[in-house]
This record gives C-alpha cells, sequence and structure tokens, in this order.
C-alpha cells in the first residue's frame, strides 16, 4: 500500500510529494494528463516567500537561471519596490508556469518521486485505517492518506463534501497563444471593461493574448471564434489570430475551502482556494500549502505525531490565504478604467507613497509578513525565519542551507553545548552558531536578540527561548511528538 497518494502533478502537487519523500514517506502522484508536457505557458512566477521556500530545499538557483528577475508587487496600478525587504529575494520572479513545471519535475525525478499519468481520480471510499482510491478505469489504489492539488474543480474536494463558499464572477478573461496575421501593439491597455494585453513570445511568432470579455463567458472551453470576438470589441480587430495552441477562460471568482481536512483526505492548492490571477498569487500559495502540510503529514504517517497534527495545517493556511483571497479580489476591482475605479486607484497609490503602507502591503503581497498564531511571544513566533549568515565551526553557512533535507531545527545562538535535544535528538538537528548581525523583520522592523530558534521544516519558528529554555519541551512535544 502507498502511504500517500497525490492527485495532480502541477506544482502544488509535486512541491508536496517532494516534502513528503524528503520527510521519508512513500508517495506518488496519480495524474490524468498522459504526458508532463503542460500546453500553453499559463501562470507566470511567484513572489518573495516562495522564493525563499525554494531556497529552503536548495533548489531556488534552478528557478533563476530561467526566469526574469522584476519588480512585479503591485496594488492598485502601483508598483511596490521590495529593493529594501529583508530577504536575499527582495523581487518577483517571472517564469512560464509550463517551465516552473519542468524544473520541479526534474526534481521529483532526482527523488525518486514515481508519477502515474493517465490516471483520473473519479473518487474514494476512506475508512479508519485508509483510502481508496478510485479511478475513471475502474481500478482502485489504497493509501493511508490522499491529498487533492487536482486544481480548482478538484474530484477531491467535492467527493469529500467539502463546501466551496465564495464570490461568483464578475467579469471573465480570456488567455491563449495564437499566431497572428497582424502587426500588435505592444502593452497593457485598460478600459471600462477590464484589463487586455498581447505579447509576442521568445520564439517571435507565437503571441500571448489576454482580453477582458464584454460579458461573464459560460464555464464551457472557449473556440477561436470567442477570442477573436473579444478581440475586435476591444481593438476593432482580432489582428487575424490563428493555429491557437491553447485557449483558455478565467474570471475573479472567490472561493475557498470551508475546511481543508476531511478525515485522511485534505486539499491543497487551487483545490483549497480559486481567485483573481490578478497579482500572480496562484503558484506561491500552493507552493507554500506544499511545504507547510507536507513535513506534518510525514510525521503522522511515520508514527512520529498525532494525526490531530494535521488539524494545524488549516488553522495555519486557511486565514493566512483568506487574506490574500482579499487582495486579488481588490487589486482584481482596480484593473478597470471605470470613472469611480480609477479614483480609488489613484487615492490609493497616494497611500502607497507613504513608505509605512508601501511596505505593509509589500509584506502581504511577497509573502513576507505572513505569521501563524503560536500565541504570545517574541515577534519571531510564528513567522519565517530570516535567512542569517551564521558561522558554524569557524564557517559561514546560511540559515537556509540547514533546512534542505525538510528537517527541524534547533539553533543554539548561546554557550555551544547549553542546549540538550534530550529523546527527540533524532527528529530534530541541534546547530551551536554564532550570529553577531542585526534581526530585522519584514514589515515588524528590529527585533531583539535571541539566544535559541526552534526552526520547523517549513521555516517557520515554533519556540524561541533564552537562557531558560522555557516552554521548550512544549513546543517540542506538540510539533515533533511525545518524547
Amino acid at each position: 500500500m502507498v502511504e500517500v497518494i497525490v492527485a495532480g502533478s502541477g506544482p502544488t502537487g509535486m512541491m508536496l510529494a517532494a516534502e513528503l519523500t524528503l520527510g521519508g514517506v512513500h508517495v506518488e502522484i496519480v495524474e490524468r494528463r498522459p504526458t508532463p508536457q503542460l500546453v500553453g505557458s499559463r501562470a507566470g512566477g511567484f513572489h518573495s516567500r516562495t522564493l525563499e521556500v525554494l531556497d529552503q530545499r536548495g533548489i531556488v538557483d534552478r528557478f533563476l537561471a530561467e526566469g526574469q528577475i522584476v519588480q512585479a508587487a503591485a496594488f492598485a496600478r502601483t508598483t511596490l519596490d521590495l529593493g529594501d525587504m529583508p530577504t536575499r529575494h527582495p523581487y518577483s520572479l517571472g517564469l512560464w508556469q509550463n517551465r516552473i513545471e519542468r524544473i520541479l519535475g526534474g526534481w521529483i525525478e532526482e527523488l525518486g518521486v514515481p508519477v502515474r499519468r493517465g490516471r483520473e481520480v473519479t473518487g474514494f471510499v476512506q475508512d479508519d485505517a485508509g483510502v481508496d482510491v478510485l479511478f475513471a478505469d475502474g481500478e482502485r489504489a489504497r493509501a493511508q492518506y490522499l491529498v487533492g492539488a487536482d486544481g480548482g474543480r478538484s474530484t477531491v474536494r467535492k467527493a469529500a463534501g467539502i463546501d466551496f463558499p465564495g464570490w461568483e464572477a464578475t467579469r471573465s478573461n480570456l488567455i491563449a497563444e495564437v499566431e497572428v496575421t497582424e502587426e500588435t501593439p505592444t502593452g497593457v491597455r485598460i478600459d471600462q471593461v477590464g484589463i487586455h494585453g498581447l505579447q509576442v513570445l521568445e520564439d517571435g511568432h507565437t503571441v500571448r493574448v489576454v482580453v477582458t470579455e464584454q460579458t461573464v463567458g459560460p464555464a464551457t472551453e472557449p473556440s477561436l471564434a470567442d477570442l477573436s470576438a473579444a478581440l475586435t470589441a476591444v481593438y476593432r480587430t482580432d489582428f487575424g489570430v490563428h493555429a491557437p495552441t491553447w485557449i483558455s477562460r478565467f474570471t475573479d471568482a472567490t472561493r475557498q475551502a470551508a475546511a481543508y481536512r476531511n478525515g485522511r483526505v485534505l486539499i491543497a492548492g487551487d483545490a483549497a482556494h480559486v481567485h483573481s490571477p490578478a497579482g500572480g498569487q496562484g503558484i506561491g500559495l500552493g507552493v507554500q500549502d506544499a511545504v507547510n502540510l507536507g513535513w506534518k503529514l510525514a510525521q503522522v504517517v511515520r508514527g512520529i505525531s498525532p494525526d490531530t497534527l494535521l488539524d494545524t495545517y488549516h488553522a495555519e493556511r486557511h486565514p493566512a490565504e483568506a487574506r490574500v483571497l482579499q487582495y486579488t479580489m481588490a487589486q482584481s476591482v482596480t484593473q478597470r478604467a471605470d470613472p469611480r475605479i480609477s479614483a480609488l486607484a489613484d487615492l490609493a497609490s497616494d497611500l502607497l507613497s507613504v513608505d509605512a503602507a508601501r511596505t505593509r502591503m509589500a509584506g502581504l503581497v511577497s509573502g513576507l509578513d505572513v505569521r501563524y498564531d503560536l500565541g504570545e511571544g517574541h515577534p519571531l513566533l510564528g513567522r519565517r525565519m530570516p535567512d542569517l549568515d551564521l558561522v558554524i565551526a569557524g564557517a559561514a553557512v546560511r540559515t537556509y542551507s540547514l533546512l534542505h533535507d525538510a528537517r527541524a531545527v534547533l539553533l543554539n545562538l548561546g554557550k555551544p553545548g547549553s542546549v540538550d535535544l534530550g529523546p527527540w535528538r533524532d527528529r530534530v538537528r541541534l546547530v551551536d552558531a554564532s550570529y553577531d548581525g542585526a534581526w530585522e523583520l519584514p514589515v515588524v522592523g528590529e527585533v531583539t536578540t535571541t539566544a535559541a530558534i526552534l526552526i520547523r521544516p517549513d521555516g517557520h519558528v515554533a519556540w524561541v527561548g533564552d537562557r531558560s529554555r522555557t516552554g521548550l519541551e512544549d513546543a517540542l512535544t506538540m510539533w515533533f511528538g511525545e518524547p
């Protein structure tokens, strides 16, 4: 029996499978697509915190080598410069999803993650011991846990009976890659209907088109005729569009699952939340879901932690993503040139010229300000650990390099040997190090130094201590099982 089946081989599914594999779990991905090739370029990159997550696993350079570093965090038509944010990645990365998936696919292949293609999940039956996953061809497979990373129309979510409340679409866009016979304008156009743009891709003849439809389109696959009509309504010509590689429709519908778990079945990525692509949050949220869930599920499968640990996945990710969904709704609204909306966008832009407002919004858009509610304490508690330049045994070492194997770290910055992990030494890595620099957190600013920090595998701080070590055993038990 496979320990975990992940339905869906998109960025969320691949990242989760990698996390589970690093956690010592036998995982398989099942995917209805017969090949790994993604038709079309799809989404276009991710922001700072997602880059940090990839850095924590030692693979960020693979993405940086193929992407374009840009300042793309924005709100109300105002670009938010992240240059002064305390991170090694104070920028966004422009990189199309088909290339993101290719890079992640190479990584999980190195890790030995099997991907079973042509396997469409149609449902499941769960009991106290596991989940029977049902496929379209009539076959079934059994696992201890099933995770649906199968997109906004998730079969797994629907079969689990998880409600998907939210807001209906107010407008729809067509996105396509096509060839044209006429010269196309450059840049983005915003009018009272929405946002439109055409971009010639790297091959020199394919054009990527995004155009807002005059009315909300149906929930069906759009045709070349639909694209032609939408372009003509905006530009008075369709530029002779032909030979489409792909055409798709997206909307500003915003929904979030009422629960991210039902027994032995969990959901992540678009299966748990859908929203307008305005703001470029989609892939990043899915990757962050994966790193939050992966190590927890691995510990439960291996018997290290009780399955109640899985409840913290919803408790942490649901409110964090609710904030981001509010941002995407607001950002989407400003992508029209209606006089009233333009007045709102101008006012917001004026407010964002105030440095404190810019910093606060930049923290939200970049994902650097996320704080999980782990109770009262040091400002670090619940936040992502800064990537400090440490000195360990006389050598310079970055904090994030300690997380490459997705294992928790107790970082001792006090007297070497002054911290003892006791019965948790086989689950948590103890590192004696020194650090003489300042401690600065995004949005918060500088904070006081501390003697010891317990860092979870996802990079978030689970405990901050001084010489008394008060609360350390409780934190170790909470996150890494009974002694």
